[in-house]
């Protein structure tokens, strides 16, 4: 019973640092599950399904106020949903079991921390560049912007699957630099869009490919995590959030480079 309600615990830190920041999920809870002494093949598996579960409430409302850029979401899901389904079947086929994957899974994480810290920490510059983009780039990356989404996706599908980071504050940079005339309500959107499918499908290979899901865990994650998301969102407007979110993003930082070094 204490285990349970420490886990409903983390979920509502974690939320609420989701609704006062927009930080994603994927790369605060997967961390947090690790420190917990939860094995890295179960936290990410789990984490998989919450971030999924979380984010389908925001595709909903971004698609009610048709803010999203559907024919990005399926050239990125056209890349990244066969690269995560074909991810979890070579971890099954090659790997004996969990252990002897660990190592992938652990720099995996630590790679994509890093970057989703990054990414969070320059966000400004990254969109200002973005926007002076040269002619010639500009005419470049439109000429082949499909196949740098699809790309992209691939990218996603793979990391994403061995890490559950990316698919939120990584992805949106790469629409920003691919797409900086799109408006920033719309990379939101689209990005959400695709996170939605690449986590849920990302979690349910985990699951039964790999058995890397605990559902008890998971329910206490969301009851802890949905009402605090929440409660962030309504406290975002009186709280220093892009102070919180440097934190947090410092942070992730940290921990990015101890496991993807150590």
């Amino acid at each position: 019973m204490i285990d349970i309600l420490f886990y409903i615990a983390a979920g509502a830190a974690v939320g609420l640092a989701i609704g006062l920041t927009g930080v994603g999920g994927g790369s605060l809870m997967t961390p947090l599950l690790i420190m917990f002494g939860f094995p890295y093949n179960v936290a990410i598996g789990t984490d998989l399904l919450y971030a999924a579960i979380t984010k389908a409430g925001g595709m909903a409302a971004h698609a009610r106020q048709k803010t999203v850029q559907w024919r990005t979401v399926g050239y990125l899901a056209a890349g990244s949903l066969p690269a995560s389904l074909i991810t979890a079947q070579l971890l099954k086929t090659v790997f004996i079991d969990s252990a002897e994957y660990q190592t992938i899974l652990t720099r995996s994480l630590g790679v994509m921390l890093v970057l989703t810290a990054t990414v969070i920490l320059l966000n400004g510059r990254l969109k200002s560049r973005s926007e002076q983009r040269t002619s010639a780039a500009s005419q470049f990356i439109q000429r082949h912007s499909d196949a740098v989404v699809f790309c992209s996706g691939l990218f996603l599908g793979v990391f994403v699957t061995l890490s559950s980071v990316g698919a939120g504050a990584f992805c949106a940079a790469i629409l920003m630099v691919l797409y900086p005339r799109m408006p920033a309500l719309h990379i939101i959107g689209t990005d959400i869009s695709h996170a939605v499918p690449l986590t849920l499908i990302a979690g349910l290979a985990h699951f039964l490919l790999l058995g890397n899901v605990d559902f008890t865990l998971l329910g206490c994650l969301l009851l802890g995590s949905l009402p605090a998301i929440h409660l962030g969102t309504a406290l975002a407007s009186k709280l220093p959030g892009k102070l919180l979110q440097t934190t947090i993003a410092t942070m992730l930082l940290g921990m990015g480079i101890k496991f993807a070094v150590f």
